[in-house]
C-alpha cells in the first residue's frame, strides 16, 4: 500500500488514533479522513453505540443483520456490542458519534437514521472538542440537546438485509461489487448450483426480500449516494445497468414516490 507521502507501507487503523473509551462524557465525536487510514476496518465492536455519517465519499457497513451503504442526509446507527465492519472509499471523510449505553433513547437494532442539518452540525461541532478535554457546562448542555434531537430522528428503510448463508452471500457480494450485473434469478441459480425454485425460497428465507426487491434496494441506496454527490441521472442509470434514464426514474419514483430531481430539491 502507498501512503500519502508516497512511501510504501501499511496505513494505520483509525482506532489507533481514537478510542471512544477515552471519553468521560455521554457522547463523543470524531472526524476522519480515510486517505490517512486503512480503507477497511475489520470486524469489531464497541461498548458504545456508534452513528456513522459520510461527509464525502462512501462507506459500507456490514453486520450479521445486513448491509448498509450510508446515504446522504442519513447515518447508520449501530447499537453498542454489535459486531460490525466498515469499508470506505479512499476519498471518504466520515464523522463518528459514539454514545454511551442508556445515554439516549436510541434504537436497539441497526438502522439508517435520517439526520437533520442541525444534528449534523452539532455532531461536527462536538468532533472539534477533544474527547479527553473534560466536560464543562456548555459541552454538557450541547451533548444533552444533541442526544435528545437524535432520539427523534426518523428511521429510514434503506438497509440491505444480509445473510451468512454462503450461496446468498456469494450473490449479494457480487452485486455489491458490480450493481450493473443484470443476471436473472435463473442465471444466479446456475452460478451457485441450485434450482431456481430453491434459490427463490432461500433468498426470501435469508433476507426477507425477493431477489428482485433486494437488487432494487441495492440500486436505490447506491443511487441516493451518487446523486447526492453530483452524478447525473443519466450516469447513475448507466452505472446501475438500466437501459435508459427513464427506466431508472420509473424505479426511483416507484420506490420513493417522486423523481430524483424532485427528491433532491424538496
Amino acid at each position: 500500500m502507498i501512503s500519502k507521502s508516497g512511501q510504501t507501507g501499511k496505513l494505520r487503523s483509525c482506532y489507533d488514533d481514537f478510542d471512544p473509551d477515552w471519553a468521560d462524557r455521554p457522547a463523543v465525536a470524531v472526524r476522519l479522513d480515510f486517505s490517512d487510514y486503512e480503507a477497511e476496518v475489520p470486524q469489531h465492536r464497541h461498548e458504545e453505540g456508534q452513528l456513522i455519517l459520510a461527509l464525502h465519499g462512501a462507506v459500507t457497513c456490514r453486520t450479521e443483520e445486513g448491509i448498509w451503504i450510508v446515504p446522504p442526509d442519513c447515518g447508520v446507527w449501530i447499537p453498542g456490542g454489535v459486531l460490525h465492519s466498515n469499508q470506505v472509499t479512499s476519498n471518504a471523510r466520515l464523522s463518528y458519534l459514539f454514545v454511551r449505553p442508556d445515554a439516549a433513547d436510541l434504537p436497539q437494532q441497526c438502522c439508517t437514521l435520517s439526520v437533520s442539518p442541525m444534528v449534523r452540525e452539532m455532531i461536527l461541532r462536538l468532533a472539534g472538542i477533544p474527547a479527553n478535554s473534560g466536560t464543562d457546562d456548555h459541552v454538557g448542555r450541547m451533548v444533552r440537546v444533541l442526544l435528545d434531537e437524535l432520539a427523534h430522528m426518523p428511521i429510514q428503510g434503506l438497509d440491505l438485509p444480509g445473510s451468512s448463508h454462503p450461496k446468498v452471500a456469494a450473490i449479494t457480494d457480487a452485486l455489491m461489487a458490480d450493481p450493473s450485473d443484470r443476471r436473472t434469478l435463473i442465471d444466479w441459480a446456475a452460478y451457485v448450483a441450485m434450482s431456481e425454485r430453491s434459490l427463490k425460497r432461500l433468498m426470501v428465507q435469508e433476507t426477507g426480500l425477493t431477489f428482485g426487491r433486494w437488487r432494487r434496494q441495492l440500486h436505490l441506496v447506491i443511487a441516493l449516494r451518487e446523486l447526492a454527490g453530483g452524478a447525473t441521472v443519466q450516469k447513475v442509470a448507466g452505472d446501475l445497468g438500466y437501459e435508459s434514464a427513464t427506466a431508472f426514474i420509473v424505479m426511483f419514483k416507484k420506490a420513493l414516490g417522486t423523481t430524483p430531481t424532485r427528491y433532491f430539491t424538496s
